[in-house]
């Protein structure tokens, strides 16, 4: 699906994405990869699982999962279709207890808390819910926000969006301090130089991108290459080529 604000456009299925976007080799250029189920309709978690697992295979960067969770089976289910941790957006609104239960049933870092802000005209800053279908004024929500719980935020901007104009680091100034967990942020990638602005902030932990079409072919790899050049620190994996040689190099003996 492509996103922007929120509204979705279809692009093509599993195979599709599997064909164009092969992540046994985006991996190299990534840290971690987010899958969101973003049924607008009713959603299929067996379904999700399945399309889970086949993304899985062969991809060793970890996995963050969801979209619909409302329950520590749903969770269950999403881990062990090859998710390292989970994602959760709605249950943060309606039922942070579960999400209590689930952190402490899994571990505080295996919780995503993913927060879809959206600011108003007046500059009434929104949190939403059920795929930005309902929104709640942000210091209400906050209030019951169970941050101690909550391993990662994913902060992303419904303005921003799928837009291509940058990162919304306004969103950044009205977060609490005291939630130190790790930040990152999302919505607005549009090229490699909006990822290396959003690392540049010391408010952030990690920036994040759903827009493939701004990174195909190789475009992962010049953009993380792009950053590590300005002096980013990152994790800096050797080729698929230099893995094989390393892994499969004759004996000289």
């Amino acid at each position: 699906m492509l996103s922007r604000n929120f509204r979705l456009q279809k692009v093509g299925d599993i195979n599709w994405l599997k064909k164009n976007y092969d992540f046994s080799k985006i991996a190299f250029h990534i840290d971690e990869l987010v899958v969101l189920d973003v049924s607008r309709k009713s959603r299929n978690l067996s379904k999700f699982c399945e399309v889970l697992k086949s993304i899985s295979e062969g991809c060793f960067a970890p996995i963050s999962a969801g979209g619909g969770i409302t329950s520590f089976l749903d969770a269950k289910s999403l881990l062990r279709a090859g998710a390292d941790k989970i994602v959760v957006n709605t249950l943060l609104h309606e039922d942070p207890d579960t999400v209590i239960d689930l952190s402490k049933d899994f571990g505080r870092q295996c919780i995503v808390g993913a927060i879809d802000f959206k600011l108003s005209l007046d500059n009434v800053l929104t949190a939403h819910s059920n795929n930005g279908a309902r929104a709640s004024v942000f210091d209400r929500f906050a209030v019951m926000f169970p941050s101690e719980h909550i391993g990662e935020i994913y902060i992303n901007s419904i303005d921003r969006d799928g837009t291509g104009q940058g990162y919304d680091f306004t969103l950044l100034d009205r977060i609490p301090r005291e939630w130190s967990m790790p930040k990152i942020l999302a919505g607005g990638v549009g090229n490699s130089d909006h990822l290396l602005q959003g690392l540049k902030d010391e408010r952030i932990d990690a920036v994040a991108t759903a827009h493939l079409f701004n990174f195909v072919g190789n475009g992962l790899q010049k953009a993380r290459q792009n950053i590590l050049n300005q002096g980013i620190h990152l994790a800096s994996w050797p080729s698929i080529t230099e893995n094989f040689l390393t892994f499969h190099k004759p004996s000289s003996v």
